[in-house]
């Protein structure tokens, strides 16, 4: 499986921040050897980052994109939006699998409104933006995800 990792932070963007959310999904994916195509920041731009997942997904760079960060309820959180400007096909259980998840862990997992869609073959997912949330996420969510990229492929 391939994955494009997108960690969606201005500051980050900028060099200002450290990828802490980026660098520690990797290492998880990198751990399952899953092969990681494409990692950047990006700015907090829901036009960037349209437009970025949807030259992965078009050009077949990735089975997967997952994004981390902007997915909450701040000014500047446009990530959802951005992905379903994209997508296809929605696939709603995920984001609602990763709630359920995360409820138990902290209340604050309620105003995460991070979703998860199919274009093309690819699968794009939001996960939480903070380092330890995103990565018990993909933990999670990790054997349905390749499960998933499974089914979506299989016309391949």
């Amino acid at each position: 499986m391939r994955v494009a990792l997108i960690t969606v932070n201005t500051a980050v963007y900028k060099n200002e921040e450290e990828d802490a959310a980026g660098i520690l999904l990797k290492e998880i994916l990198e751990e399952d050897n899953i092969e990681v195509v494409f990692s950047k920041a990006l700015p907090s731009d829901r036009e960037v980052l349209s437009k970025v997942m949807q030259r992965i997904a078009d050009s077949d760079m990735a089975d997967l994109i997952l994004t981390t960060g902007g997915a909450g309820c701040g000014p500047e959180d446009f990530t959802p939006e951005a992905t379903m400007d994209i997508t296809d096909r929605m696939l709603w259980g995920i984001p609602e699998a990763m709630r359920a998840y995360t409820l138990q862990k902290t209340k604050r997992a309620m105003l995460s409104r991070g979703v998860a869609g199919i274009r093309t073959e690819t699968l794009i997912v939001n996960l939480p933006g903070k380092a330890k949330a995103a990565a018990s996420v993909l933990k999670y969510l990790l054997p349905t995800l390749t499960h998933a990229v499974g089914v979506i492929r299989q016309a391949d």
